[in-house]
């Protein structure tokens, strides 16, 4: 065997044995996880619910995808904002587009305190608001 066989024999071992060593997330990791997310998100939008503008204590504060999980949506801090129980439970998996352009409440505060999230989902709900009261 050449030596470069030996290099590359070498170099997927070690590739395999540090993949092998990674544990998944427990459930208290994934807890810890969700609970700084919340306290990032939390700080970014200003402890408010970004729809309605209402002030949020943390134990009645919940996560929003903006862009859904159901519509291919991800859980990057670019996509999560507080809301209140209220608000999530009435935007569900609309996209903001659709969302913004019902409610155009809702996408007025969202430009306002949604101070973190990806500048596309800004410009979209700024596009259906302008839209929404053209009509």
């Amino acid at each position: 065997m050449s030596r470069r066989g030996l290099l590359r024999v070498h170099r997927s071992r070690s590739a395999r044995a540090k993949r092998a060593k990674r544990a998944p997330l427990t459930l208290v990791h994934r807890r810890e996880h969700k609970r700084a997310l919340k306290h990032a998100a939390m700080r970014d939008c200003g402890r408010r619910c970004v729809y309605c503008a209402t002030g949020l204590p943390e134990h009645l504060t919940t996560l929003d995808h903006v862009f859904p999980l159901a519509r291919g949506g991800t859980s990057n801090p670019g996509n999560l904002v507080t809301a209140c129980a209220r608000c999530n439970r009435l935007k569900g998996d609309m996209l903001p587009v659709e969302f913004f352009a019902r409610y155009p409440w809702a996408g007025i505060n969202f430009v306002r305190y949604a101070r973190a999230v990806h500048r596309a989902l800004k410009r979209g709900a700024r596009r259906a608001v302008s839209l929404a009261l053209a009509a």
